[in-house]
């Protein structure tokens, strides 16, 4: 009897620990999918504001200080003469091309469309 108390005394604790131990691997899975989830975000092309941000700070290269602040305010806020997205550039052509008809006016879309690409 002596004999089995001992071995239950020894064996818990170390069936305590592998036990321990698994559940402690278990939380490696979630930091691998945010590692994942992060690498994709960072994959993705950058955002409209975020190549604006790049354009005026190649501009501001030879700027300093409060002269730089300055630039970069009105630079990031100056809306863009460029339309950025399709239907911008749809409507932009569109009201340029009012008053034309018909084929005129679909090659006139065709022309205006593949210049602002």
């Amino acid at each position: 009897m002596k004999k089995l108390i001992a071995m239950c005394a020894l064996v818990t604790p170390l069936m305590a620990s592998m036990a321990f131990a698994q559940t402690a691997s278990a939380p490696a899975a979630p930091a691998k999918e945010a590692k994942e989830a992060k690498e994709a975000k960072e994959a993705k092309a950058p955002t409209a504001q975020q190549e604006k941000m790049k354009a005026c700070n190649t501009q501001a290269a030879d700027k300093k200080g409060d002269e730089r602040k300055a630039f970069m305010k009105e630079c990031l806020s100056a809306k863009s003469a460029v339309p950025k997205t399709q239907q911008e550039k749809m409507a932009a052509c569109s009201k340029e091309g009012k008053g034309k008809k018909g084929d005129e006016y679909k090659a006139y879309m065709k022309e205006c469309l593949s210049k602002s690409a």
